[in-house]
This record gives structure tokens, C-alpha cells and sequence, in this order.
């Protein structure tokens, strides 16, 4: 196969107009090519009256060395490349050892999966609930202001990105195309195939809840155990090296391989992790607030006259400024046609997020106004990122009026230095509700200088991004983990052997996709160790 780039056609092109590209391209007759598939599909709206698909294309022709002869110096042609995944290795016969994963979010659930495609019989254990009776409580603080510590937008199964927008797209370096294996997986479990070729591929909320459970029951098929509501509260370490670990039941299993795919919200198990020794270093992360605007402008702003075609759907953006007290301001997990979210996990506190349905078609598009932050910010303890997170997140409970509603904004007012009365045009999603008041003090000073010199900037690439109408809701505070559980390069813990730290909470990623490619890698690092122990009978 070749693969063939920067192929560009109009929003409506005829169904034929690819291969016509091709043979164009290449100078070729239609006898000479045996087929295509789009491996990518993007779409370039720098001029949004002429907006363009741009696909990415592997071509089968006839004579494929001699065409690339021919084209030897074209750099839109190559080789395709193989994005097939192979396991690493496969379980041995009567392996006695079962490896742990703790956690169901993106890296504790494809570990699990690819671990059990080996035939490694996973344990699986998740401190909330399955993803369906999650939802259910999740929806109690969402409609009810009833939080459950151990079931909500963090905890559960499926993780933090089961209500999120769902998004499948990364910047991480992926030469072995590990992300192409994540998404191929999603296919299977359901999700649209469109996400195999789409360059932002999402999903949204109600989808991934059935794709969740669908590769549950993968990896309950292939003879993995998956254990709900099974919080692991201690850990049993003896000589630097993992053998076991001990529930809130009571329950003691053994374990000298376990993956740890916690979650950036964790904040009870980093601590018993710190307290056991385990090696943890603060890292940076950001914080802000969540902004809203009419999806409409949006869409006008980035389509121009294509706004609504629904080939293109709902636009997004991805902005950033750099402020001249030093920080950084940026647009983060941006929201088309969304909602946001309660994303808190400790009662007292506040929290925000965004979510998406796969149709994207809410009134609203929203994201986070976020502020790098680094450990020179919140100095000392390797936790201290975590009560430097819990302390706004208490503020912004207070702000709220202490029931779970969030303190918003208008923007005008915001950028003015004034309360905010009442609501405008744009009517905020977040439920239980949002309390008009005066933000200013809902973050750091630095972090609200910041944001207001980001704004205007923004409105600068976003005509009306700085409406007096917009809302500001807060705070969005757990933008990724604020720890690192660091590990050495066959993917262990720095000083424990046998713990396999993995994902966003260990400070690996940052998203579904990431996450996902980073329980693989770990998973394959774990099934290489104990295949290398000769932990099964008549050795090797």
C-alpha cells in the first residue's frame, strides 16, 4: 500500500471525486489502481468561504515500486505505514499468577483488555460502581445536588473521560500507531467507525457508557474478573517489592503485579501510596474557569457562511496567550454543543468539566480558561498540588452558596472588576445551577490577572469571545493529575517492584486516547515481567 496526502477537495464533493484525485495525483489509469481507504480526514477552514476536506489516503495500485520511482521526489507519496497491532507475548499454559489492575478508567481498562487478549486473567478492581448504576448517581448530584463519594464523574467505571466529550485525538508520539489498536477496539465495542479515519474523532457520553460495558464483557470472556465498588486501601510492600493489596472490605489479595491506572483524582490513594513510600513527585497542571458561548457564534466565527453545514458539525477552537505576568493561558477540553458539568468527587467542594453528546448540537459551546500552575506555586510536600486544588474547589463551593451550585460570571463583568447580579443572554448548562457573583477571588491573583488579559487577546481569533454575555462558571481545577508516580523504563516504580503506575493519574497522560495507548504500554511491560519470573510450573 501508499500513502498518498494533502489530498484537497470541496465540502460537497461527488462520491467519485476521490479516486479522480488519485489518479490525477499519481498519473495513472483507473486498470492501474485496485483501491483506496481514507486514512485520515481533516478539514482546512483558514478561509472559512472556502472551507476544504484534506484527506489522507492508502492507495493498492498495480506497480507500486515503480510508481514510487516515478514519484521519488513527491513528499505527499510513501510507503503506508503497518498499523497492525501484535502482542509482545502470550500467557504460557497453567501460569499460576494473576496480575491486578486497579482502576476502569482509559489505561486500567485497556490494560485489563490487552492483559486478557494475552491471556493473562486479569483482576480488575474499581472502587465505584458499574458504569450504568454510576450514571444514576452522577445524575442524583447533576439534577439533585446528592453527591456520592465513591460514584460520580471521577469514580466508576469507565473513569473520568466516560462523561467527557469523549474526544480520541493526541498530540503523544506513537510510532508503534498503539492509538490506532484504541481506536479499533472502540469500533468493535460500537463506536462509529468514522473515528478509524476523522482527524478530532469523538464519541460523547451515552455511547461510551454501552462501549464501556461491551468491553467488560471482552475481557470477562476472555477470563478477566472485573470487581466493582473494591477500593484499595493499603498496599503490602515488603523489600521494595509489591505483594499485595488490602480493600476497604477487609479483603487481602495477593498480588507482585499490579497496575496502577487511579485517576488524577485519587487523592486518598496517592496518599496511603506517599505514606507506604512509594515514590511521588509534584508536577504542574492548570486551573481556571469553564466559559461559555452560543455554539452559533462559534460556528460563524470558524465556517464563516458554511456555518451549520453538517458535514463539518459543530466548530471548536484551541487558543492560548501567553500573559505578561508570565503564565500561560489556554483553551482546555474544549466542548462543542455541550454542557458543563459537576465533576466534584469530595463533598464541600466544587468542581467543573465539560461533556458532549456524539451529536454535539446543545445551544452552548464551552471549554476551560486555564492557567499553567507548577509545583513553585504550591512548594513543600509532594501532595501539596492536592490541597492547593482542594482549597480553591472549597472556595468556589463557598461562593456557589455551599449547595453544589457553582459561582459563574458574565465576562463583561468579569473583565470590568464587578459582581455579576444576574444572568444574560447565554443561559449556563451547569446543573445544579449557577450563583451570579464576583469570581475574582475564586482563583489565585496571578491566575485572575492572567485570564483577563487572556480574554480580550481570544477575542482577537474569536470575534465576540469576549461578549458581555458570556458565562464564566467555576472552577475548573483537575485538569490533570498533580503528582507523578514515577516509574523507570520497563514502566515499574521507581522504588517498588511490581507496581506499574499508568494513565493520567500517574502523570502519564492527558485524555481518553493517551491514557488508553499508555495502559497498552504497561500492560505489555507487565506480561514481559512475568513471563521473565517463570512464575508457572515446570519453568519456562
Amino acid at each position: 500500500m501508499l500513502r498518498l496526502t494533502e489530498i484537497k477537495l470541496p465540502l460537497d464533493h461527488p462520491e467519485g471525486a476521490i479516486q479522480a484525485a488519485i489518479l490525477a495525483r499519481l498519473g495513472i489509469d483507473a486498470d492501474e489502481l485496485i483501491g483506496y481507504s481514507i486514512a485520515r480526514r481533516g478539514h482546512d477552514a483558514r478561509k472559512p468561504s472556502a472551507i476544504r476536506f484534506v484527506y489522507t489516503l492508502d492507495v493498492e495500485v498495480r506497480d507500486e515500486l515503480g510508481l514510487l520511482q516515478r514519484h521519488g521526489k513527491d513528499p505527499h507519496l510513501s510507503l503506508a505505514p503497518d498499523t497492525n497491532y501484535r502482542f509482545p507475548t502470550q500467557a504460557p499454559a497453567g501460569l499460576s499468577e494473576r496480575p491486578v489492575v486497579i482502576g476502569t478508567g482509559p489505561a486500567g481498562l485497556f490494560a485489563g483488555l490487552i492483559l486478557a487478549q494475552m491471556g493473562f486473567r486479569p483482576i480488575i478492581l474499581e472502587r465505584g460502581k458499574a458504569v450504568r448504576e454510576r450514571a444514576k448517581d452522577t445524575f442524583a448530584l447533576w439534577r439533585e445536588g446528592r453527591l456520592d463519594p465513591e460514584s460520580n464523574v471521577q469514580f466508576g467505571e469507565g473513569g473520568a473521560g466516560t462523561f467527557s466529550d469523549g474526544k480520541l485525538h493526541t498530540q503523544i508520539k506513537d510510532p508503534r500507531h498503539l492509538g490506532r489498536k484504541v481506536l479499533t477496539e472502540f469500533v468493535k465495542a460500537g463506536a462509529p467507525p468514522e473515528i478509524l479515519y476523522v482527524s478530532k474523532p469523538h464519541i460523547g457520553t451515552f455511547r461510551l457508557v454501552s462501549m464501556v460495558e461491551k468491553m467488560r464483557a471482552s475481557i470477562e470472556s476472555l477470563g478477566g474478573e472485573i470487581r466493582f465498588q473494591s477500593r484499595v486501601d493499603d498496599i503490602d510492600i515488603d523489600g521494595g517489592q509489591v505483594r499485595g493489596l488490602v480493600l476497604a472490605s477487609g479483603e487481602r489479595i495477593a498480588a507482585s503485579h499490579v497496575v496502577l491506572a487511579i485517576g488524577h483524582s485519587a487523592r486518598d490513594t496517592f496518599q496511603m501510596l506517599h505514606d507506604r513510600g512509594v515514590h511521588i513527585e509534584p508536577k504542574p497542571f492548570s486551573i481556571g474557569f469553564r466559559i461559555e458561548h452560543p455554539q452559533s457564534l462559534i460556528d460563524a466565527c470558524r465556517f464563516g457562511k458554511n456555518a451549520g453545514n453538517p458535514l463539518l458539525g459543530a466548530a471548536d477552537y484551541k487558543l492560548v496567550h501567553h500573559c505578561g505576568n508570565g503564565r500561560s493561558v489556554y483553551s482546555f477540553c474544549m466542548c462543542p454543543g455541550g454542557q458543563v458539568v459537576a465533576a466534584t468527587s469530595e463533598p464541600g467542594r466544587v468542581v467543573t468539566n465539560g461533556m458532549s453528546q456524539y451529536s454535539r448540537s446543545e445551544r452552548n459551546a464551552n471549554s476551560g480558561i486555564v492557567v499553567d500552575v507548577t509545583p513553585a506555586d504550591y512548594p513543600g510536600h509532594p501532595l501539596a498540588g492536592i490541597t492547593f486544588q482542594r482549597q480553591w474547589e472549597e472556595r468556589a463551593f463557598a461562593l456557589g452558596g455551599g449547595n453544589y451550585r457553582a459561582p459563574g460570571q458574565l465576562v463583561g463583568d468579569f473583565l470590568a472588576g464587578r459582581p455579576s447580579t444576574a444572568l444574560g443572554s447565554v443561559q449556563p448548562s451547569y446543573t445544579p445551577g449557577v450563583h451570579p457573583t464576583d469570581l475574582s477571588t475564586a482563583l489565585p491573583d496571578y491566575a485572575i490577572a492572567a485570564i483577563r488579559e487572556a480574554i480580550p487577546a481570544f477575542d482577537k481569533q474569536i470575534k465576540g469571545f469576549a461578549m458581555h454575555d458570556a458565562v464564566l462558571t467555576g472552577v475548573e481545577t483537575r485538569t490533570s493529575s498533580p503528582v507523578r508516580i514515577t516509574r523507570n523504563d520497563d514502566c515499574q516504580s521507581l522504588n517498588t517492584r511490581g507496581l506499574y503506575p499508568a494513565g493520567e493519574g500517574a502523570g502519564y497522560a492527558g485524555g481518553i486516547l493517551s491514557a488508553a495507548v499508555d495502559g497498552i504500554k504497561v500492560a505489555e511491560a507487565l506480561a514481559l515481567s512475568m513471563i521473565g519470573t517463570g512464575r508457572f510450573p515446570h519453568g519456562r
